[in-house]
């Protein structure tokens, strides 16, 4: 009786050129990136040095950062009810089933790429060229960020509603805005509500780095303190972001466990 194979020779071979090509490509980028080796061999005593010299944190420096990560909420938050509240129209018109026509369809998905192939940082060099280096170009640069992952969001949940509550609705002769308002929103405002928590908390970890190309928040202090040398308020300012963003997360948890 002839043994079972789970791959004929043909497909093992096809198998192993996969994973030798697959092998190559690795080599050929890492040849092709300039790596200077004598530099990686030597990253961890310069991680044990640098680190030291973070350790202890300079806590007498503790109040000149109270105001940047203060700014630094403020953008996130103030960028993320930008975001929700431009995200809104496109969402219904990316949305296969609230959409006014193929071309509305088309429209709302192309800003949703574009809003989601541009990172936060490239946003927030265009904004600083645009109203000036601050908070104000980080807070718009987390919003136009945002909109492609808050819309995408909502319109599938828009997308996967009742339609039977819908068409009730309609079958009473209610209009469009009719139908909206009590068909389709108090459907979709627990989604709503856990996406907009969930961004928040996106952004609180993305704001903290805008500082460093000059848009305001903690970020900017960071930088400072970098190219300054001053690793103690280095050590200091990475360990209270840390404290930020492990209470953005479980603040973030507690509300989408309560609106959901």
């Amino acid at each position: 009786m002839k043994a079972w194979q789970r791959f004929t020779p043909f497909q093992t071979g096809l198998r192993l050129l996969g994973r030798l090509a697959a092998v190559a490509a690795v080599v050929w980028a890492l040849t092709g990136m300039g790596i200077r080796w004598e530099f990686v061999l030597d990253s961890p005593a310069q991680v044990g040095d640098l680190f030291g010299r973070m350790f202890p944190p300079d806590w007498g420096f503790a109040g000149a950062i109270v105001d940047p990560l203060i700014q630094t909420i403020n953008i996130a938050t103030l960028g993320t009810a930008l975001a929700v509240l431009l995200s809104i129209p496109i969402a219904f018109l990316a949305a296969r089933n609230t959409t006014f026509h193929w071309s509305t369809f088309a429209l709302g998905r192309f800003v949703m790429t574009v809003s989601r192939s541009v990172d936060s940082l490239i946003w927030a060099l265009i904004f600083i060229m645009v109203v000036g280096p601050g908070s104000l170009a980080g807070a718009l640069a987390i919003a136009v960020r945002s909109i492609g992952f808050v819309s995408k969001l909502f319109a599938e949940g828009i997308e996967e509603i009742d339609r039977g509550q819908v068409e009730a609705i309609v079958a009473t002769g209610a209009g469009r805005f009719t139908v909206l308002v009590y068909g389709i929103v108090p459907q979709i405002r627990p989604v709503f509500a856990g996406v907009t928590i969930y961004r928040w908390d996106i952004n609180i970890r993305e704001s903290t780095v805008l500082g460093i190309v000059g848009a305001g928040g903690i970020g900017f202090v960071l930088n400072t303190a970098i190219l300054g040398l001053e690793w103690s308020r280095v050590g200091l300012i990475l360990v209270v972001v840390l404290a930020v963003v492990i209470v953005s997360e479980a603040s973030s948890a507690y509300l989408r466990k309560r609106v959901t």
